[in-house]
């Protein structure tokens, strides 16, 4: 037996407990992992509040309960079943992506999944950088490649995917815009690469954003809020701009007419998700490569902010729902 995170129903932060599991030994193309870290990420709430990534309201997402939560992680092989070639006990892994159950001392999952490490990327970094840094790489390099004199608006810009987000657009030679809730937000966000902080609820978004690009508006907004920034997106968005909203964490955008978009000068809209840009294992081993090289060639710095014991996930989570926490988080199993 082993111990893991476990939800019995969809709710806050309360709804998670910290119980003996079983972990059975691997099966035709899986591998067992001992977790040495474990990223947390915002979809981790959604899963929790029954909100999966790809519903359009609480309680959308199927879940199967009791669930362990979790998409990220890093760790060591301790078994591999039958037909797994690539990969041998004592390999040091990372992951991300389905299925969940990231949150537990040892889990068992497809090999396929399992990202061999470099020696020069340690475990915690992996933990962080999975999930948050490919997904910036897809947002960047594929979803909408971001090309050298544009001008991007990141909201969230403080938060873990935000920071990797700054780094990697500026890296790209792109002029970075970014929203943040506070100074001490606008400074962090700043020194990763932000060339343009704003503080909404305080400045005016739109007006700031039309300031900088001259009245143009810019190429991409990049946008993980959902709901409370929608509208403000498609403002600051320049004639045939796009929008990627790629999360929820205002809650779910509502129902848009198309005439709003052609009224904006034709503008395009896309709700992409993790999960579909790393479909094939060709497609998460580049992105997982081309992640490693930035880190490596420090383009992109990842920095834990916050550790919290595994068996304080709640707490975690609680911080993480009231946004208290700024780049990335990790558990510590």
């Amino acid at each position: 037996m082993v111990k893991a995170i476990l939800v019995h129903r969809a709710g806050g932060p309360g709804v998670m407990v910290w119980e003996d599991v079983e972990v059975p030994d691997p099966g035709p193309g899986e591998a067992r992992i001992v977790n040495t870290a474990v990223g947390l990420n915002f979809v981790d709430s959604y899963m929790r509040r029954g909100l999966g990534p790809f519903g359009d309201g609480e309680g959308s997402f199927p879940m199967n309960y009791p669930a362990v939560l979790g998409f990220e992680g890093a760790g060591v092989i301790d078994a591999v079943g039958d037909g797994v070639s690539e990969l041998a006990p004592g390999d040091r892994v990372a992951y991300t992506g389905l299925p969940m159950g990231a949150y537990a001392e040892s889990r068992v999952m497809p090999a396929d999944q399992l990202v061999p490490l470099p020696d020069d990327i340690d475990d915690q970094t992996a933990a962080c950088a999975m999930t948050k840094g490919i997904t910036v790489e897809y947002l960047l390099r594929r979803c909408y490649p971001v090309a050298c004199g544009e001008t991007v608006l990141i909201h969230a810009a403080a938060g873990g995917c935000g920071l990797i987000a700054c780094q990697w657009a500026r890296h790209l030679g792109a002029t970075v815009i970014g929203t943040v809730s506070s100074d001490e937000k606008a400074a962090l966000a700043h020194s990763h690469g932000c060339d343009h902080p704003i503080v909404y609820g305080r400045d005016d978004v739109v007006a700031r954003v039309k300031e900088i690009t001259g009245g143009l508006g810019v190429s991409v907004v990049y946008d993980a809020v959902g709901r409370d920034t929608f509208t403000t997106s498609l403002d600051c968005l320049a004639r045939r701009g796009h929008l990627v909203n790629f999360g929820q964490a205002s809650g779910p955008v509502g129902s848009i007419h198309l005439s709003e978009l052609t009224n904006r000068e034709s503008l395009y809209v896309t709700r992409p998700t993790l999960f579909s840009y790393i479909s094939t294992r060709a497609e998460l081993l580049d992105a997982s490569a081309e992640l490693f090289a930035m880190i490596r060639l420090g383009a992109v710095r990842i920095k834990t902010n916050q550790t919290y014991p595994l068996k304080d996930a709640a707490r975690a989570h609680a911080d993480l729902d009231a946004r208290k926490t700024t780049g990335s988080s990790l558990l510590m199993p």
